[in-house]
């Protein structure tokens, strides 16, 4: 794969999706402005070159975005839901179209595996076809009224502009989680991506003004916004969106979620996790040790439901951790394009120079090294981003383990007795967003998915903690912020309930038997 790389090049793949980045950092989805903002550099983590340049976006760039937003909401909101379906459909089937180099690109920029860039890019494709059936299914609930002669039912109506903070590590994924859900719900969007993967939100723009344009879709429906934190903070206490959906860390979206609330507004916030598999002595050794590993490394520790911590039980512990270290030493780290290798760079240097400085807390917290970590040199190593995955025995109270820390470190820790004590202990973090149990035993199982069990968003038995389906509602509680995007009924956040009250009686009854003659 690293041959098809070098072939196709990386400006080959770009001219695919027709993308001119400079002076290109904003646009309202029928037209690229030409903005004069800070210039932000995409640095590939793979080999450490630069990709392109992107002049980001002003004020006055974000105030053109939103206006035509604005604008194009008068209109998209009367197209009849399945319309609206129609064109995710057909964005759907672009998306098909262009997986391998959307992929690729996203490979490239970001620094995951090519099968995690296709991955997720299929992540939209599936999202795209739920929205396209959801399209059909946004209803609401006929109640009886306690007066006679009168009708009560609930509806739901587009809220309007919903801006969209993303991150680097699903680059275009987590986009298209909102904008599949709110363009069928009758919303538009404006998103501000990630400054450390511009050109993966480009190519998104691109494709989706092709199928837009085709559709006589009104332009402002899918705005774009290149740049950092300023933007951010502009979208946040702007009146005129009325959710702002955010993922990041937790100082992130604490930031967002106190601006947006200040005005009454709407948060959806998907925050950081310091997930943990509980594993018991009943565990299949077989399903513990991969599932582990890929939590642990895959996306090189960058994902939100990444596996941090491992809560063994102390009969098995010996026998975990020594599966687990040989599983190490066959991992495999370089070039993501390569097929071959199971684990890529870290996205760029302060990435590493905080896993550098997790690991020495963790030592100087009383941690063990069992697996050494370190940055890797030489060939193929040269954008100095690559580093070996790590475990450390620790305790769960250690300040580092309390930490998330987005690189490829493991904790493990002993625990003793029954269930509820590791139950405890995967509990005593402040984050809440994945976790899982390895268990033969039904008993445990059960408790481990009670009310008194996992206290997170996602609890799993006998999977890992990292990936998700779109049929369900991802997302997690405590400092992870507790919105829900992807299935379910996660479209809900995306549109204002209304109740409805109709009389066809020839009175005016009122409710609770009031009175009131003239």
């Amino acid at each position: 794969m690293t041959e098809v790389m070098t072939d196709m090049g990386i400006q080959k793949i770009l001219d695919q999706f027709n993308i001119e980045p400079l002076n290109h950092g904003a646009s309202t989805g029928g037209r690229w402005l030409h903005t004069r903002g800070e210039k932000i550099v995409s640095y590939s983590p793979v080999d450490g070159n630069e990709i392109a340049a992107v002049s980001g976006a002003t004020e006055v760039d974000y105030e053109a975005v939103i206006l035509k937003a604005q604008e194009a909401f008068k209109e998209w909101r009367t197209w009849p839901a399945p319309k609206r379906g129609e064109v995710v459909r057909q964005l759907a089937e672009k998306l098909r179209e262009y997986k391998e180099p959307l992929g690729k690109l996203v490979s490239y920029e970001m620094g995951k595996s090519f099968q995690e860039g296709l991955g997720e890019v299929q992540e939209m494709i599936d999202i795209c076809d739920f929205a396209v059936g959801l399209s059909r299914q946004l209803h609401g609930l006929t109640m009886h009224s306690e007066r006679p002669g009168h009708r009560m039912y609930e509806q739901y109506h587009p809220l309007g502009i919903v801006g969209i903070i993303s991150a680097f590590n699903f680059p275009v994924a987590v986009w298209n989680w909102n904008t599949a859900l709110a363009w069928v719900c009758g919303d538009v969007c404006v998103w501000k991506p990630s400054e450390k993967a511009p050109l993966t939100a480009i190519a998104c723009q691109q494709i989706t003004k092709e199928v837009f344009d085709a559709n006589g879709v009104p332009e402002g429906t899918s705005g774009l916004v290149i740049g950092g934190a300023e933007i951010g903070k502009l979208m946040a206490e702007d009146n005129r969106v009325p959710l702002v959906s955010a993922t990041g860390s937790t100082r992130m979206g604490k930031s967002v979620g106190q601006a947006v609330g200040a005005r009454l507004g709407k948060s959806l916030l998907e925050l950081g996790g310091n997930n943990a598999i509980i594993i018991t002595p009943s565990a299949d050794l077989k399903m513990v040790v991969p599932g582990a590993v890929f939590g642990a490394v895959g996306t090189c520790g960058q994902r939100c439901t990444s596996t941090r911590r491992l809560i063994i039980h102390e009969d098995i512990y010996d026998k975990v951790k020594d599966a687990l270290v040989n599983a190490y030493e066959q991992i495999k780290i370089g070039n993501p394009l390569d097929e071959n290798n199971h684990v890529g760079p870290l996205i760029d240097s302060d990435a590493v120079t905080m896993y550098q400085n997790a690991l020495k807390q963790a030592v100087e917290e009383g941690g063990n090294i069992v697996v050494e970590g370190g940055v890797l040199s030489g060939e193929g190593y040269e954008s100095g981003c690559y580093v070996k995955p790590a475990i450390v025995e620790a305790k769960n109270e250690y300040k580092i383990v309390q930490h998330e820390t987005f690189a490829p470190i493991l904790y493990l820790i002993k625990y003793s007795g029954n269930v509820e004590n590791a139950i405890k202990i995967q509990n005593g973090v402040p984050q809440g967003l994945s976790s899982a149990i390895m268990t033969n035993d039904l008993k445990e199982s059960e408790k481990f998915l009670s009310h008194a069990g996992s206290d997170c968003g996602i609890a799993n038995v006998n999977i890992g903690t990292s990936g998700a389906e779109i049929g369900g509602a991802f997302g997690g509680e405590k400092e992870t912020g507790g919105g829900r995007e992807s299935g379910s009924d996660a479209w809900k956040i995306y549109m204002r309930r209304q109740t409805n009250t109709i009389n066809y009686s020839d009175g005016l009854p009122l409710a609770q038997g009031i009175k009131f003659d003239l």
